[in-house]
């Protein structure tokens, strides 16, 4: 299991490191940061490289967790998340769950229910597939087609909405890391892939067709909270800004 760990105290990392290192013989800290900012310049190369877990607190300089929580949601559905919080920060680690947070632990963390949680992740990390009762005459085959389109049905439907994808899965009867290898072998893309795409088609939609509404208005609508970084992945997926867009220049 490779994890994250962000928090602004360098004590907490490097406990937290230690206590999860003892907790799970076969963990691996892939990164250490002490900010959401730095964080999620590292994000995308940890995700490439296999990242499980990010295990963030709320309140740090540059990017607060929440913040950090959010865009790791735009672009990421399959990385489990674990926030650490003060008693004064609860209300914000509850409000991050609205994010598909996997729990929220109280400082100092209690090591008991930070042992359950890794072995819930590890459950769900390996578990195999789980078929519903009522599918389970049905070839594999049709099973597993039924499911992926069952999903980018979901998915086109609430396309501007974050996704916590052990939902997803179950509603198909599925673990969430069976469903995310099987989405990308029956499409050749990632659910977050599949996920963008739809996003930006509707964002061109709407430039084309609503040339009134504003860039962040769009960011907005298709799920992008960040107007800045919607404007990044717009020009490196279409090859031209919203604005380019909208005025023609495609």
């Amino acid at each position: 299991m490779k994890v994250m760990i962000v928090d602004d105290e360098e004590m907490i990392r490097l406990g937290l490191e230690k206590i999860l290192c003892k907790l799970h013989p076969n963990l691996t800290v892939a990164g250490s940061f002490s900010n959401g900012a730095v964080a999620w310049d590292n994000f995308n190369r940890l995700h490439s490289e296999g990242l499980d877990l990010v295990i963030t607190d709320i309140k740090m300089p540059f990017m607060d967790g929440i913040k950090l929580i959010e865009k790791i949601r735009e672009v990421a559905l399959d990385v489990q998340i674990i926030v650490l919080s003060g008693f004064e920060e609860f209300e914000y680690a509850r409000a991050a769950v609205r994010f598909g947070v996997k729990d929220y632990l109280l400082k100092p963390v209690d090591k008991a229910q930070l042992q359950g949680l890794l072995t819930e992740i590890d459950r769900l990390r390996n578990k195999t597939l789980t078929p519903k009762q009522d599918d389970a005459a049905a070839p594999m085959e049709d099973r597993e087609h039924h499911a992926v389109e069952q999903v980018k049905q979901e998915l086109e439907k609430s396309y501007d909405q974050p996704f916590e994808l052990e939902k997803l899965a179950i509603s198909v009867g599925m673990n969430g890391s069976y469903l995310s290898r099987l989405f990308r072998s029956k499409t050749n893309m990632t659910m977050t892939d599949y996920i963008i795409q739809l996003r930006i088609e509707k964002a061109k939609e709407l430039l084309i067709g609503n040339p009134a509404l504003r860039n962040y208005e769009i960011s907005q609508m298709v799920g992008y909270h960040d107007p800045v970084y919607f404007n990044k992945l717009f020009k490196k997926t279409v090859g031209v800004t919203p604005k380019d867009y909208k005025e023609g220049k495609r």
